[in-house]
């Protein structure tokens, strides 16, 4: 079996032509961000954003014409589809805003979970969040907007590829009655996403808007932490009801707050709350309460602010042990305090932002 390369998988991706232009991928140059890790391979396919909504058949062509290359088990193509800084406004305008083509899947709401720094229980907020309003009775979507790292396909216990759903549309993965879609669930488990801006933007377009969501009455979107790239463009593009943001008591962790409060407050997004998480911790053997990250620091900041507190969850083992085995704390121990203070958080959020199930959208 020959060395997997660079020079093999283009070879191999001169096969595949561009009807429109008459010409192979590889000789247009359209083939980038080519990564491989064992018999895994990853690229992207560059093209101007108006074209990018016509290239399924030729991305199809091209994992297909990767797939057959020798010692290959798995490809991942995405479109990446950005301008030049001469063409950008012109093709800007002639393509329909991503909010047009989500509002076709019917969701009625979009909630993002974010947080001004890692490590502060974010994205293990927003699966349980999204359980929770599940359990409330709506139907819900997981959008795991941390492209660089993906956790949510472990946190609700799902695993494998999306099917085919017809056309160029996939079905999201469900469990607990919350359909996901997750870069965790395109690419292997130890393959790092060393992509830039644009690239990461295509890859989020495609999983929104390539998704055959369905009906639903909400999608949270757990974006990555911090306040980059990803989450200013999340807001430009999709109509979010408003943005919900995690943190501990900690002040360190407090400081970051403020940036991402100040990133939604520029992108016209309303906050809707904020969650303390890691609150307090409870011993299990004497019942002694103590205030390991600090005492009541985002509640203050949350009160200072004029924000809405949704809650603050305790510091739990069993909500740590959870998300690592794919069953979120309020299906795991729905009686525990942890689980019912997600349920009450899921049920303040459902009030502020005026979610419901509706029998039509």
């Amino acid at each position: 079996m020959a060395k997997l390369t660079e020079k093999v998988i283009l070879e191999a991706l001169a096969s595949v032509q561009d009807p429109s232009q008459g010409r192979d991928i590889v000789a247009l140059e359209m083939v980038t961000a080519i990564q491989i890790k064992d018999s895994n391979i990853s690229f992207a396919l560059q093209v101007p954003p108006h074209r990018g909504p016509a290239m399924e058949p030729v991305r199809r062509a091209a994992e297909q014409a990767a797939l057959k290359i020798d010692g290959v088990t798995s490809a991942t193509v995405m479109v990446t589809a950005h301008a030049t800084t001469e063409s950008q406004q012109a093709s800007e305008e002639a393509l329909p805003p991503l909010r047009e083509k989500v509002l076709e899947s019917k969701v009625r709401r979009f909630v993002a979970v974010a947080s001004g720094k890692g490590g502060v229980g974010k994205s293990t907020t927003a699966v349980n969040l999204a359980v929770a309003l599940q359990l409330e009775g709506l139907r819900v979507g997981l959008l795991d907007a941390d492209v660089y790292g993906p956790s949510q396909p472990r946190m609700l216990g799902v695993s494998g590829r999306p099917a085919a759903a017809g056309g160029d549309m996939v079905k999201p993965l469900e469990n607990y009655g919350v359909k996901l879609m997750s870069m965790g669930l395109l690419v292997p488990d130890d393959t790092a996403m060393i992509w830039r801006g644009p690239m990461v933007q295509s890859a989020l377009t495609q999983m929104l808007d390539a998704v055959a969501w369905g009906v639903l009455d909400i999608i949270i979107i757990d974006l990555p932490p911090g306040t980059g790239d990803i989450q200013i463009s999340l807001a430009q593009q999709v109509k979010l009801a408003g943005a919900v943001i995690v943190s501990t008591p900690q002040d360190i962790a407090l400081l970051d707050v403020i940036k991402a409060l100040t990133m939604f407050e520029k992108a016209e997004v309303p906050v809707l709350g904020m969650i303390q998480n890691m609150a307090s911790w409870q011993c299990p053997d004497c019942g002694r309460t103590d205030h390991i990250f600090g005492d009541g620091g985002a509640a203050r900041e949350a009160k200072k602010r004029g924000i809405e507190l949704l809650g603050e969850i305790p510091l739990s083992l069993a909500v740590r042990s959870g998300s690592d085995a794919g069953t979120p704390i309020v299906v795991a121990e729905p009686q525990s305090a942890q689980a019912k203070t997600y349920r009450k958080i899921a049920r303040n959020l459902m009030t502020i932002a005026d979610i419901r199930y509706e029998d039509s959208l």
